[in-house]
């Protein structure tokens, strides 16, 4: 338990009348920023515990997803600061090469400039200019949200030390012959000009049309085939028409040409186990150039692949009068066109289907055969699924497994280059006589070489993030204390995309001498981080993913303005379980402000009373409401800790949240209300509460840091929460003799409550009452305790009770005879005991049937049936009792 220092420099004049985070939050985050609390030092003799931050892209700002991202990422770090760890929570942005590029053309557009106008330096300067003076904004807004990183070794992708770091790697890839350069089918943005990953293809259903065309003759008993598309411009680029083997239909047209409707060259069908023959007539056509699974096609038939698009995505090179057309200006010129030979069979529209649109700059992505550089991945991949299979790297939830190698266990090839200015210039040189050569980061190109105009994909310098932000390819004693990190927390969404390509990176350079010398290590080291926490989606309150087009974003920055940033926090991280999404609304934050309110006023009213914590009496001398909640702040911390461990961050908050309000804030506190009226307990109260006070905001800090801050400080004289020591297990066995007594009060009370309720009696108005049976409850020593809480008096001489209840506690039944005179509504009290009744009765029934069941008795462990019999006796004289009363009140 904890202890505060001698002498208290706060007090309760020094808290404000009411919570208001705005007046508090930004002064609270700077001081802890200015004392150093969040700096790491590699240098300690602490164990070393270490997240780096996700990069956020440096044109972007805070979104929900972020938040969440963030919220966790700093409760682990608080948590864990206060465990005696030398934390390092790395920060950093990426320089998010396509939508930075794309930002600052368009503001250059504005001032009438192209970047062609510039040139690549002046253009790329311009871009520097700009992260200078806009770039960042979200690190503005993490200092809003309390973010406890490390400001003094934030990073940027494009640093001078992550850009060595990039170059190195590049250059060891590509002697190891894992990075070359060919020709492939891409995801290729008309727009911006350059290929795009993956991630950056959104897929959207869209109405366009099924066109169904005839190939060869037009006499049905001449050879010909009838193919469909949704995309007939295609066409130009067409080399074949396949099969499959085994179709009867076109067994003697295998081998053969047939006339290409619009070039008039002859294109072969071929046979290939691909074309699914029960779909439409069996037959497809071939556009190796433009479509992927027919690229695939393509190389194992030998066949050509013209490309038949330029970049802006005009039809080129066909050599017909389509030529110049834009790409869907031409599927209109080229359907009207088959039409009049009379080769379209059908046309379906709209037919809606799914196409992968730009992320970034919304057009139809363009599937584009491309001379580009890729990173070889099978052996990369390999090591990064066997790192998880070997337990090296632990996901949770362990539910997300099959996802990660079902994605390491059969990925492709990875298109590295991007025709873009902004970003890591790929380090290939071309010599005047034809040659190529990669040099790195300390090399000198010769005199006369040029370097390959093409940048690096952002996600391959995000890959080095874990290790490049703490000096690789250099030694350096941040690797030597803090890699491999503890954690990776981020969204389940891109496991693939980042996570998969930190893996392979950083199990490919695990042997490097920067890494294994002093790096801590208890398994060779070989892996990024120990951990990857996976967390859901932020959804809205229905459920709906947030979005722009739906108009149900939420801002958490409007959230911190208007409820504050406890709130914000805490609404995210009780909704955060692992794997799952969580549906967020404006009830949820104004709920978690209500709970920050009610941990301000419950210390406020503690404080005032003169509550401080301190060393604790025997626990002979304390009351059972004393032991009671000492043995469950304990529980309650144990159960902190193990959902912590498990990164279950819901529970965490889940146990907090009803402990604080629903125990010591509806309970305790208004049992210490009674103790401190008594001049032999008063001052123990005071010590339980204080202690019970300063864990229980230490174990929240975590989440709530503000709020938590702000009253720990008045509380105990300490320094800063951010600092202080996380609280320990007691060693205390639990009471349970005190625990049942006061569940019994708990119990008592609130059955009182509610019959002074059903009788309309004000919930100030005193009742005179007598309590029959506390002696056999065990509750004479709580007697007084439960007559302040409901509010009864002690009966004067001649007491005549007009009225009377029974309860049903652990080992007895206590009876409450009241003189309400004649404020005991009749109705009322027949209506709220048929309504016990129902419940009893319908209690009996459902034990019965399940006692009954020889199937349940015979699979069930006997502890279930005794609990189910305890059930049944409950009832059976709950039933006999509230009968009693019925027929007492004329009612039977």
């Amino acid at each position: 338990m904890s202890s505060t220092p001698a002498e208290n420099p706060h007090s309760v004049a020094d808290l404000p009348k009411s919570w208001d985070p705005s007046s508090v939050e930004a002064d609270l985050y700077e001081g802890w920023v200015a004392a150093g609390y969040f700096t790491a030092d590699a240098t300690s003799d602490r164990p070393g515990y270490s997240i780096v931050l996700p990069p956020p892209n440096v044109t972007g700002s805070l979104h929900m997803g972020h938040a969440l991202d963030h919220t966790l990422m700093d409760a682990l770090t608080r948590r864990k600061r206060m465990q005696g760890f030398e934390v390092l929570w790395l920060p950093g942005m990426d320089h998010a090469g396509i939508a930075t590029q794309t930002l600052v053309e368009k503001r250059l557009a504005e001032q009438g400039l192209t970047k062609e106008e510039l040139g690549r330096e002046a253009f790329v300067e311009k871009v520097w200019e700009w992260k200078r003076e806009s770039g960042g904004t979200i690190q503005g807004q993490m200092r809003r949200i309390g973010d406890g990183v490390d400001w003094s070794r934030d990073r940027f992708t494009m640093d001078e030390g992550l850009s060595r770091a990039v170059q190195t790697i590049f250059k060891r890839l590509y002697d190891d012959g894992l990075i070359y350069r060919a020709e492939r089918l891409v995801n290729w943005s008309p727009v911006l000009q350059t290929a795009i990953s993956d991630i950056e293809v959104k897929f959207e259903e869209v109405e366009g049309e099924l066109v169904s065309l005839r190939y060869g003759s037009l006499d049905d008993a001449e050879p010909h085939v009838i193919v469909a598309t949704t995309r007939v411009e295609t066409m130009l680029g067409d080399t074949a028409v396949a099969v499959h083997p085994d179709d009867e239909r076109y067994r003697d047209l295998i081998g053969t040409t047939l006339e290409h409707p619009i070039t008039g060259r002859r294109i072969p069908i071929v046979a290939d186990d691909y074309v699914d023959p029960e779909f439409g007539t069996g037959a497809v056509k071939i556009t190796p150039a433009h479509d992927p699974n027919d690229f695939e096609l393509g190389r194992r038939h030998g066949l050509p692949m013209p490309t038949i698009m330029d970049k802006a995505g005009r039809i080129a090179d066909t050599g017909t009068h389509f030529d110049g057309m834009d790409r869907f200006e031409a599927r209109v010129k080229v359907r009207e066109e088959l039409a009049r030979e009379g080769r379209i069979v059908a046309e379906k529209r709209p037919y809606l289907h799914s196409v992968g649109h730009s992320e970034r700059s919304g057009e139809a992505i363009e599937p584009r055969l491309s001379l580009q550089w890729f990173v070889a991945v099978d052996r990369l991949a390999k090591a990064a699924g066997d790192a998880v299979r070997g337990g090296d790297t632990v996901i949770h939830p362990k539910s997300q497994e099959p996802r990660w190698f079902a994605w390491v266990d059969d990925m492709h090839d990875w298109t590295i280059s991007r025709q873009l200015w902004w970003g890591h210039r790929i380090p290939i040189w071309y010599g005047p006589d034809g040659e190529v050569e990669c040099f790195g980061p300390d090399d000198t190109p010769p005199a006369g070489w040029e370097q390959d105009p093409d940048v690096l994909d952002t996600w391959f310098s995000s890959g080095l993030w874990p290790f490049s932000t703490m000096g690789w390819p250099e030694r350096t004693e941040d690797l030597a204390k803090f890699y491999p990190t503890s954690v990776l927390v981020t969204g389940y969404d891109i496991l693939f995309f980042w996570v998969a390509r930190m893996m392979m990176f950083g199990t490919y350079v695990s042997q490097d001498a920067a890494i294994t010398e002093g790096a801590q290590q208890d398994s060779g080291a070989q892996v990024p981080f120990r951990d990857v926490f996976l967390h859901g989606l932020v959804r809205d309150q229905h459920g709906k993913k947030m979005s722009k087009s739906r108009g149900n974003g939420i801002d958490p920055l409007d959230w911190v303005d208007r409820f504050g940033a406890d709130a914000l926090r805490f609404t995210l991280a009780r909704g955060a379980n692992p794997g799952s999404d969580l549906s967020v609304g404006e009830d949820h934050a104004q709920s978690s402000r209500n709970f920050a309110n009610k941990i301000f006023n419950a210390t406020k009213f503690a404080l005032m009373n003169g509550a401080a914590p301190g060393e604790l009496a025997d626990r002979a001398l304390l009351t059972d409401a004393d032991r009671w909640i000492l043995d469950r702040l304990e529980q309650v911390r144990a159960e902190v800790d193990g959902a912590f461990e498990r990164y279950e961050f819901s529970k965490a908050c889940e146990a907090l949240y009803h402990f604080a309000w629903d125990e010591v804030c509806d309970w305790y506190l208004e049992i210490a209300k009674v103790q401190f009226a008594e001049e032999e307990s008063a001052a123990r109260t005071r010590t339980v509460l204080g202690v019970v006070l300063d864990d229980l905001l230490r174990l929240l800090h975590p989440f709530v840091p503000f709020v938590t801050e702000t009253l720990w400080k008045v509380l105990t004289g300490g320094e800063s929460l951010v600092v202080a020591s996380w609280p320990q297990p007691s060693g205390v066995p639990a009471d349970a003799d005190s625990a049942r007594r006061i569940a019994d009060l708990e119990r008592l009370v609130t059955e009182i409550r509610r019959f002074r309720s059903d009788q309309g009696l004000k919930p100030s108005q005193k009742v005179p009452a007598r309590l029959v049976g506390v002696d056999a409850a065990d509750l004479a020593a709580l007697a007084p305790v439960v007559a302040s809480l409901a509010r009864l008096t002690d009966p004067e001489e001649g007491f005549a009770p007009s009225a009377s209840i029974e309860v049903r506690l652990t080992g007895a039944t206590v009876g409450v005879e009241l003189d309400t005179s004649g404020t005991v509504d009749v109705g009322a009290e027949i209506a709220r005991l048929k309504k016990d009744l129902a419940t009893a009765e319908k209690e009996l029934a459902g034990t019965t049937a399940k006692l009954g069941n020889a199937e349940f008795l015979g699979k069930a462990p006997e502890k279930v049936v005794d609990k189910i019999r305890a059930r049944q006796q409950v009832a059976t004289e709950e039933i006999e009792r509230i009968g009693a009363r019925l027929a007492e009140l004329g009612h039977a």
